[in-house]
């Protein structure tokens, strides 16, 4: 499978608002109206400007199959150490089982360790069960109990 990993490019982002809502937990979440949504555009802009993170999509074939959201964070512990903090993991559904998920998360801890990164971390909700089975397959445990605050 050869899998091609790029950042994202403003043509994507209608199709990768797609895949984030083509999910149980996120179902009316996203703004799926044409045209897009400013605030997507205006992410894309944000984050072009800072090396720290990164919206990442894998093509097979011409075909976006994944994304991802990779940020480097400094971190004042562990003598000024970095980790890295993957967000927005999704494959596309058609193609889930393939094997593309896990060469995005191999991909990522590679650029993790490419920028000197302590870890990599990352947090899914409870109720995903195969998520959770997924990532502790690929060598991620659970270290940390995450919590979260809703300002809406």
């Amino acid at each position: 499978m050869n899998l091609i990993f790029r950042d994202a490019t403003e043509t994507d982002l209608p199709e990768l608002v797609e895949m984030l809502e083509d999910d149980f937990l996120a179902k009316g979440r996203e703004d799926l109206s044409i045209p897009l949504n400013p605030a997507y555009l205006e992410f894309l802009e944000r984050v072009s400007k800072n090396p720290d993170i990164r919206l990442i999509v894998a093509e097979l074939a011409h075909e976006l199959v994944g994304m991802l959201q990779i940020t480097f964070i400094p971190q004042f512990h562990y003598i000024g150490s970095w980790t890295c903090e993957l967000e927005c993991v999704r494959v596309s559904s058609q193609r889930r089982g393939q094997g593309i998920g896990g060469k995005m998360l191999h991909w990522s801890i590679e650029q993790a360790r490419k920028r000197g990164c302590r870890s990599v971390q990352l947090t899914t909700n409870l109720s995903r069960i195969d998520a959770i089975r997924f990532y502790e397959k690929e060598g991620f445990a659970y270290s940390h109990a995450g919590m979260k605050f809703s300002i809406q």
